[in-house]
């Protein structure tokens, strides 16, 4: 950092990391910046790290003008890179408003100013904050500066574009971005097709998408991955009468069904609770000298664990080692929930244990974590679970941090909430929709209904629309304070 920036700057640090200085400033007499005396003893703080101090300057302006705030970023002198303007993004990713900002003023630094040219990675993240937030009209103008720079589109930046297009459920929006991959350099091919049959899919519009698959089989052949796609999409919805018909195409196509395609129907028949066909399904591969993967295994794993059919999923697991299918972690985390479910805790870190042992793909994930912290019963356990989960070189991530979050509040431990909310922010976990939803709720739970409200607040100025449960439950706690006031009045 430029010696002549961090003397004028040193002041609004000081304000930063020590809050009383901040009342030299606010005294009716008017002085001179450099005639006040520093306490006794006092050295200025080292400077932040580049990220930490850009998501400090983007926090405490974010409601200034765009100009100010690049103003303010000039000043840094920080040498960009795709590091840094990735992680800068990254910790905004549900506060669109100070992202997109910095996002502007990291293209417009370059290249005259130090070299720097955003790359595919830097321009995904923004479109991917954008797409989540739904901000579509300035996502449409960072796509039309994508379309005038050279391999900045990519089939990663492709994907999320579809994802979030058809995630807000645009679907013509979705396919007209499709046919316009010729303006980015990109071939309109099968595997971008199925990207963009699975993302119509997953988000729910499985009839769009057969009707699109079936009216482009001249133009893009169907193969068996496409199929499975439109099959795994009628799946998902649970339309089993659908799934069916599909697959009955499938066995009259030119195509044979491959491991995925029984994978997808034996899960399939087992979510609507049809396990002995799922079980004769299954049994039957083994018969044909089809054998069966682990995703097929842990299916029916799952199913019987949820059946209560403990026994029966125990015997699979053995049998599956047995039969050269090795186990993975999904295998151990289904196993694993169950017991969680049923208390039977000595069997789950006997098992946990195995999976510690074993390494490799049965090593402990965060969901397996998950499992373990959704069981505890006081605050004081939560610690060990995190520190073996560390000790296991497992990260956290938002899943987890929300899941902690939740249960600091049910146990309405506030010094554990705001322990957890400062490490979230810290680390670089941006406190999404989920986080504030957790605390606005427990606290109108716990009857602190100014604290739940300061929260709203602060998440709807976030740009984040609250869950209509949300509302709901603020609007009726609205109404019974303001009848209390009315017949205290009275």
């Amino acid at each position: 950092m430029p010696y002549m920036f961090w003397q004028l700057c040193r002041w609004e640090l000081k304000i930063l990391f020590y809050p009383a200085t901040a009342t030299l400033l606010r005294t009716p007499t008017t002085c001179f910046l450099h005639s006040l005396s520093d306490p006794p003893h006092w050295k200025p703080p080292s400077p932040p790290p580049p990220i930490v101090y850009l998501q400090n300057l983007l926090k405490f302006r974010r409601d200034k003008p765009a100009i100010e705030v690049e103003r303010a970023l000039d000043l840094c002198g920080f040498q960009l890179s795709d590091k840094l303007v990735f992680e800068v993004l990254k910790r905004h990713h549900s506060d669109w408003r100070p992202a997109l900002v910095f996002f502007n003023w990291a293209c417009k630094a370059s290249p005259e100013r130090n070299g720097y040219v955003p790359s595919s990675v830097v321009f995904n993240e923004i479109v991917d904050i954008l797409g989540k937030m739904k901000r579509f009209e300035e996502l449409y103008q960072v796509l039309d500066e994508m379309s005038h720079r050279q391999g900045v589109m990519n089939e990663l930046v492709f994907s999320t574009l579809i994802r979030r297009y058809v995630g807000a459920h645009k679907v013509e929006e979705a396919v007209g971005i499709f046919y316009r991959r010729k303006e980015f350099g990109l071939e309109i091919d099968s595997k971008a097709f199925r990207t963009l049959l699975m993302w119509l899919c997953r988000y729910k519009h499985v009839e769009d998408a057969e009707t699109l698959f079936r009216s482009k089989v001249n133009e893009l052949p169907p193969d068996i991955k496409s199929w499975n796609v439109i099959l795994h999409g009628w799946c998902i919805l649970g339309n089993t009468h659908e799934a069916k018909r599909l697959w009955k195409d499938i066995l009259a196509s030119k195509c044979k069904p491959d491991l995925f395609t029984y994978a997808t129907f034996i899960k399939a028949m087992t979510k609507k609770g049809k396990l002995g066909t799922a079980l004769r399904l299954f049994h039957g591969m083994w018969d044909k000298g089809c054998k069966p993967d682990v995703v097929i295994c842990n299916c029916i794993v799952d199913a019987l664990c949820f059946k209560k059919r403990v026994p029966e999923a125990l015997e699979v697991f053995k049998c599956m080692s047995e039969r050269g299918v090795e186990p993975n972690v999904a295998t151990y985390n289904s196993l694993i929930k169950h017991m969680c479910k049923i208390r039977r805790m000595q069997k789950v870190y006997e098992l946990v244990s195995d999976m510690e042992r074993r390494e490799g793909n049965c090593l402990p994930n965060a969901v397996t974590y998950s499992y373990l912290l959704g069981s505890l019963k006081e605050p004081k356990e939560v610690p060990v679970i995190l520190e073996r989960m560390e000790r296991n070189g497992c990260s956290m991530n938002d899943d987890v941090y929300n899941l902690v979050l939740r249960l600091y509040m049910e146990w309405d431990d506030q010094d554990g909430v705001r322990r957890t909310w400062e490490e979230m922010e810290r680390n670089g976990w941006g406190l999404d929709r989920r986080s504030y939803t957790i605390l606005i709720h427990g606290h109108l739970k716990s009857g602190r209904t100014k604290d739940a409200l300061r929260y709203f607040r602060e998440m709807v100025s976030k740009g984040m629309e609250p869950e209509p449960r949300t509302e709901k439950l603020l609007s009726s706690m609205n109404i019974q304070s303001k009848e209390r006031t009315e017949k205290q009045k009275g």
